[in-house]
């Protein structure tokens, strides 16, 4: 699919970034989404907690990269805008911070652009975030990313929707290769350990739209950072890594829920 084209979006089959949107409290989801969220919260009825949490994990570690000075960010499977997002977090500490937002679904990379309407450094792509080459030679990350200069890179609860793992592997290679030392990688990801009764159910809801999921091993996730160097804590839960005050705390038994980290590239 060209990153160009826009298709048509199915209101009848569920998308995992509306269902996403949903749990945020937003509006920009369908009967369908609703539905299938609804399922899952049946299964799970802390599933907007531990989303919450992951979302607290990106706040904190969008501010750690521009609190160090790091003004451009690469968000990949950015979803629908919500308050918190990278943008709005970015800009409090970096106000000319540039942003280029990526996601497969047209819902979110159309609300996006509408949100990024006119305001400069801010962009919208639709892409395939497995295709390194063409993200990194798209004309919005050519025009208001400098390559030269250190980026954030983030791919936060986006890469256990993609369950070939050396294809991620090698493009989450490539991004690494093509970004300046200096550069951050923030990674958050479904975890499997403890295989959790609800788990199952889970994930055949989220095989009936259009992002199927996959739950990884703590040791599986690590992987992805490769030769980046890991920042303190390392690999821990989302809710472990640096927390702050008045961040939301989730309960003992889903607090391994999401795994996280952020590194650095040397």
């Amino acid at each position: 699919m060209s990153a160009e084209t826009v298709p048509e979006v199915d209101p009848q089959r569920p998308s995992g970034a509306r269902v996403y949107d949903y749990y945020l409290g937003g509006t920009h989801n369908f009967a369908a989404d609703r539905q299938a969220a609804a399922v899952a919260l049946a299964a799970m009825p802390e599933l907007p907690a531990v989303l919450r949490m992951g979302r607290a994990f990106m706040r904190r570690a969008v501010a750690a990269a521009a609190g160090a000075g790091i003004e451009q960010f690469l968000d990949l499977g950015a979803g629908i805008p919500a308050p918190g997002s990278v943008p709005e977090v970015a800009r409090a500490i970096q106000p000319t911070a540039r942003i280029v937002s990526v996601d497969l679904d047209p819902v979110a990379v159309v609300h996006t652009r509408r949100v990024a309407a006119g305001e400069p450094g801010s962009a919208a792509l639709l892409a395939d975030l497995t295709d390194a080459e063409a993200v990194l030679g798209a004309e919005p990350v050519r025009e208001i990313l400098d390559l030269d200069r250190p980026v954030c890179l983030l791919a936060v609860a986006v890469a256990h929707f993609i369950p070939d793992t050396e294809r991620l592997g090698r493009a989450l290679e490539r991004y690494r290769e093509a970004l300046a030392p200096g550069s951050h990688l923030v990674l958050s990801h479904a975890c499997a350990e403890g295989s959790p009764p609800h788990a199952k159910q889970i994930l055949r809801i989220y095989n009936h739209t259009t992002s199927p999921m996959i739950l990884r091993e703590k040791e599986e996730f690590r992987a992805f950072f490769g030769d980046w160097r890991l920042l303190p804590p390392g690999v821990v839960a989302a809710a472990d890594w640096r927390p702050a005050g008045g961040d939301p705390e989730p309960g003992p038994s889903v607090r391994g829920e999401i795994i996280a980290g952020v590194a650095v590239k040397a």
